[in-house]
């Protein structure tokens, strides 16, 4: 089978969607299958470098940052090389990984090629309105109308996790629909360089350690951490809060922490490199999360592989991870917070070998979420027929009028977004 996956974020962009992204495709290939990445352009890949080594199989398109999200971005051309790259690679599916600039060119090639289209549906998008034009592009009831736009003629779509079920059931999605979590993949005898990281952060071998590692943004709620530290602080003295990764919401949990007279006990660095992630769960003695907003979660489930208990407020999906409190602890508030942390800091039997972890860590595998979406893949193929699309799938006239307001505002080829809401029927000489 021949594969193309269609997203705005790829490595070496750092995020949630890049890492499932590749692990799918490794997946796919590993099972025999061919795999294209159609994405963005990006100022740490030189055009030289497409196409080849770690590019094979890449297609990247022109792209400029995008508004609220300056480390991610969108691409505001290639909507007609991509059609003539997608019929040459005799592509059998589109997989798009995203709503907006390579997620539009997906619904194009698969309606220009006549072949099924699957969506996964990554970001839960009420939660980051915020980002665009301070949410005067978008507010989060408007949401559902673009979502339900999008999704309107997919062939199947898949939710990451319950919470993404039922958010698109409530939007009045009503195509075939599986829950499959992003697999994880991890290297086999990954180097612990946990005790080297610690000096270089300046933390003693034994002082209790809180990590929190993701995007520093304000949806993930960064803040609520840095206000329960005065408790913890006031039992374990030593305590220090790190909080890796970088986003906009850094500099503004710098000088709160500073307020709170907490700046030697919250260390900021920055930007993680991959390959120092594991080191720096086990340099930690829990790992911790005040996020409301997730779909998922992946940080979770590394901080599980690398033996470290996690908190977190509740979803489904780490309701249903959370077998013991070997693997962590789910809390509804920030007293419930502090008394898990403490738990954790003060016991370290949490951090032993255990069979629930490798039990969680088998249900999220990289191999069964390969498995399980070509079985989905399989299962949208069977019941494709070009011919069954017609008028009713059409989106509606509100809904047509509200999706240009969006995409109006967006660095897009004007013909593209013709194409994606099916307002004008565009003839091959329109090139």
């Amino acid at each position: 089978m021949n594969i193309g996956l269609f997203t705005d974020t790829y490595f070496p962009q750092i995020s949630g969607v890049s890492t499932s992204t590749q692990i799918l495709a490794r997946q796919l290939e590993a099972q025999g299958h061919n795999v294209y990445i159609f994405t963005t352009t990006d100022p740490k890949v030189k055009r030289s470098q497409y196409g080849h080594g770690r590019e094979k199989n890449i297609y990247r398109f022109s792209s400029i940052p995008y508004t609220g999200f300056k480390d991610r971005r969108i691409a505001f051309r290639g909507f007609f090389e991509g059609i003539d790259i997608a019929k040459t690679l005799r592509l059998d599916l589109v997989h798009t990984q995203t709503e907006f600039s390579l997620g539009l060119m997906g619904k194009i090639i698969a309606r220009e090629l006549k072949i099924p289209i699957v969506h996964t549906y990554h970001t839960m998008y009420q939660d980051y309105t915020h980002y665009v034009m301070n949410g005067r592009l978008i507010k989060a009831g408007g949401v559902e109308v673009i979502v339900r736009v999008y999704l309107k003629s997919v062939n199947g779509v898949i939710a990451p996790s319950q919470r993404v079920y039922d958010t698109l059931r409530g939007y009045g999605v009503d195509a075939p629909m599986p829950i499959i979590p992003t697999g994880v993949s991890f290297a086999k005898n990954q180097v612990d360089h946990s005790a080297e990281l610690r000096k270089s952060l300046k933390i003693r071998p034994k002082q209790p350690v809180i990590l929190s590692l993701g995007r520093v943004a304000f949806e993930k709620n960064l803040e609520e951490l840095i206000n329960v530290l005065p408790d913890i602080i006031s039992d374990f003295h030593n305590a220090v809060l790190v909080i890796a990764g970088d986003g906009p919401a850094r500099e503004e949990l710098e000088d709160h922490a500073k307020a709170l007279g907490l700046s030697k006990y919250v260390k900021f660095v920055g930007m993680v490199k991959h390959c120092d992630v594991y080191s720096y769960y086990r340099m930690a003695d829990v790992f911790a999360s005040s996020s409301t907003s997730e779909s998922q979660g992946l940080t979770f489930i590394e901080a599980v592989n690398a033996n470290r208990p996690f908190v977190a407020m509740p979803n489904p999906y780490l309701i249903q991870i959370t077998k013991s409190k070997l693997i962590g602890t789910i809390v509804n508030n920030n007293e419930e917070m502090v008394e898990a942390l403490e738990m954790y800091l003060s016991d370290p039997s949490y951090k032993k070998e255990n069979p629930d972890r490798d039990l969680a860590l088998k249900e999220v595998s990289a191999e069964k979420f390969g498995h399980d979406v070509l079985a989905f893949y399989e299962e949208v193929i069977r019941d494709f027929h070009p011919s069954h699309v017609k008028s009713s799938d059409e989106p509606t006239d509100d809904e047509i009028s509200y999706a240009r307001q969006l995409l109006g505002r967006l660095p897009l080829p004007k013909v593209a977004k013709r194409r994606i809401l099916k307002v004008k029927k565009e003839a091959p000489e329109d090139k």
